[in-house]
């Protein structure tokens, strides 16, 4: 018998769906249904595992959704993408190899990291001055920074949108359509390597899990869909200013 009761999963459900939706638009979605699944009583690294393994379905319908951008980025998505599965991987293993305690004292300091690269993403670029517009194989930086974004993301589920948009705009010369195109492929991988991972570690909620994936893919084909009539630079701002008092509460309770 699970632990939640009925109204705990329908919540957990919206908070998929709206997760999928931001995560689409503009990334950060995840800090909406990882904190959800803690309030519900789910211990951390819990909640962290089955909000990675539940919000894959998510990735794949923003991945499906914006796929029009995604053309003449073959070679970058290649490269790209193997650095995301080595990373995520890692990532996930040091996870449970760590364990509750360390993962609980980083969560706040991870979720702020995450929000100032988003937020000052164009002065970071416009500062370091790398980047340059091409739909190649991307450089050596890119793949580098990636995968060390990738281990965030197998590490800490939440905010992977936003530490992959920030990063792959620092690294990457590309207007914000077609480098969220590619986030969600990346996200799509890291989360689908990481699952597996974590599918037989026993910290899964899989009734949590039943509710959330589907509701995460339609949220996900929402969102992708709704990229192009809202203003990411808003959402964006919204979600860093959601993501700083987030880890400003985990940081006092």
């Amino acid at each position: 018998m699970s632990a939640f009761s009925l109204a705990d999963h329908l919540l957990a459900a919206f908070a998929a769906a709206g997760a999928g939706a931001v995560n689409a638009i503009a990334g950060g979605g995840t800090l909406i249904s990882f904190p959800t699944l803690v309030a519900l009583g789910a211990g951390r690294v819990s909640a962290n595992v089955t909000n990675t393994v539940a919000l894959c379905p998510g990735y794949f319908g923003g991945a499906v959704a914006q796929r029009s951008q995604l053309p003449g980025q073959r070679a970058r998505l290649i490269r790209l993408s193997i650095a995301a599965a080595f990373g995520g991987l890692t990532g996930s293993v040091l996870l449970l190899a760590t364990g509750e305690a360390a993962f609980t004292k980083l969560v706040p300091w991870l979720i702020l990291l995450a929000c100032a690269l988003l937020g000052g993403q164009n002065y970071i670029r416009k500062w370091l001055g790398i980047g340059t517009r091409s739909h190649g194989a991307p450089s050596a930086i890119a793949v580098l920074a990636t995968f060390v974004v990738s281990i965030y993301g197998g590490y800490f589920g939440a905010g992977l949108g936003i530490a992959l948009l920030a990063v792959l705009g620092l690294v990457i010369d590309e207007t914000l359509p077609r480098l969220n195109a590619l986030k969600q492929v990346l996200a799509l991988v890291i989360n689908v390597v990481a699952a597996c991972f974590f599918a037989g570690s026993g910290h899964v909620i899989w009734t949590l899990v039943a509710v959330m994936a589907p509701a995460s893919l339609l949220g996900g084909l929402a969102g992708g869909k709704l990229v192009t009539r809202i203003n990411p630079a808003v959402l964006r701002a919204a979600v860093v200013v959601y993501g700083t008092v987030l880890a400003i509460y985990y940081l006092v309770r």
